[in-house]
């Protein structure tokens, strides 16, 4: 464990986050013990190399309830986690890719989870449960027929059942010895091999038997179907073999083809749910705002009619003014009691010796009068004012009212 620390930070010295990176490979390689590292030259499309981290051996994948393993090579950009890793299938010199949804003529593999792949979310064991869930729906190679004679196999037994999964530990993990250095002159997506890939093994040991006449694996699209007889079994592959083989390919063809149907519906048909729902979202808001609009135009007419009445009233309360007469002051207030007739004359008094102080002041500033006479009134006024509004403030108490 602390080995492979220092010589992943060694090889990782020129990645943007070396240690997350140490870190996951560290655990990948715990949780799939045959899967080893190495540091080597990726040479892309365009002919540009960088020395990128290489995760290279065999997952083990389960198809049609037997275990088998896929040789696999996984290359980490150097700024995982922030983009997909690159993988492979790395068929071996007895095996041929067989190219479908999720496996080109090259071997490069395409999953929705590589293409949705996000910094924080995704991690390099996913991935590979991933590969592993999408290649025992769809195996990605195939073995090719041999030339040297072999023990026949039963009738529609294409493949040696093994035993179980997985390895004993400690046991050497078949299927994949440590490759020489990719040569840089590859023109593939992937870096050339520099020696041949030892063959394949399923979990039994056994290796992986050549198709002479079918696979276990369904033709992928636009491949014939098996055109050569071998001795199986002590017999002859006929045409209702052949014709069965088809059959089920075109059977598989046809159920993968109305899965992805189901599965596109089901899609289109949670788009358009969500579209009701956010039209009914819709719809309850504009009523809302339609229903509020109404009460505030019923609020609005409401308030238009009292102040046309008020209107009215102003007008009518003006031509009245206009038809009579100058009216008297003095009886423009007539009070309901002498006591309140005593206080509002009390109040009048007392306010206009409130202006006769003023100007008084005034009359001094302006140097009409001179101090002792302002003295003198101001003194005679302040006297009068005082008893006034003592004189008030007891005819509040009589009236009940505030003082």
């Amino acid at each position: 464990m602390a080995n492979d620390d220092v010589v992943l930070k060694q090889y990782l010295s020129k990645y943007k986050h070396r240690d997350y990176t140490a870190r996951e490979v560290v655990n990948l390689i715990q949780a799939y013990r045959s899967l080893t590292y190495r540091l080597e030259a990726f040479v892309f499309n365009n002919g540009a190399r960088k020395d990128l981290l290489n995760l290279e051996g065999t997952i083990p994948v389960n198809y049609k309830g037997a275990y088998y393993n896929i040789p696999v090579c996984i290359w980490l950009m150097d700024t995982h986690p922030q983009n997909a890793p690159l993988c492979f299938v790395k068929p071996t010199s007895d095996m041929s890719i067989k190219v479908s949804k999720y496996v080109d003529s090259n071997g490069k593999v395409y999953l929705p989870y590589l293409h949705e792949w996000t910094q924080n979310g995704s991690t390099l064991q996913k991935l590979i449960q991933c590969m592993i869930s999408a290649f025992g729906e769809l195996p990605p190679v195939y073995s090719k027929p041999r030339n040297e004679t072999r023990a026949p196999y039963p009738v529609n037994s294409f493949m040696p059942q093994p035993t179980g999964y997985p390895f004993p530990q400690g046991a050497p993990q078949p299927g994949y010895p440590t490759p020489a250095p990719y040569p840089t002159t590859s023109n593939l997506p992937y870096p050339g091999y520099g020696a041949p890939y030892p063959g394949s093994v399923s979990s039994n040991g056994l290796p992986y038997p050549p198709s002479s006449s079918a696979t276990p694996y369904p033709p992928a699209s636009g491949y014939p179907g098996p055109t050569v007889t071998a001795d199986v079994a002590g017999g002859t592959i006929t045409e209702e073999h052949i014709k069965a083989s088809l059959l089920s390919a075109v059977e598989d063809k046809l159920r993968r083809r109305l899965k992805e149907q189901s599965l596109q519906s089901q899609a289109e048909l949670e788009t358009l749910r969500r579209t009701q729902q956010e039209l009914r979202e819709g719809k309850a808001r504009l009523e809302e705002i339609l229903s509020r609009l109404q009460r505030e135009r019923a609020e609005l007419d409401k308030n238009v009619t009292i102040l046309q009445e008020k209107e009215k009233e102003l007008h009518t309360a003006i031509e009245r003014l206009e038809e009579q007469e100058g009216i008297d002051v003095d009886e423009a207030v007539v009070t309901t009691a002498p006591l309140y007739s005593q206080l509002l004359n009390a109040f009048a008094e007392e306010a206009t010796l409130e202006d006769a102080i003023y100007y008084m002041g005034e009359a001094l500033r302006k140097e009409v009068i001179d101090l002792d006479t302002f003295l003198k009134q101001v003194r005679t006024l302040a006297r009068r004012q005082f008893t006034l509004r003592a004189l008030m403030h007891k005819c509040r108490q009589k009236a009940q009212l505030a003082c």
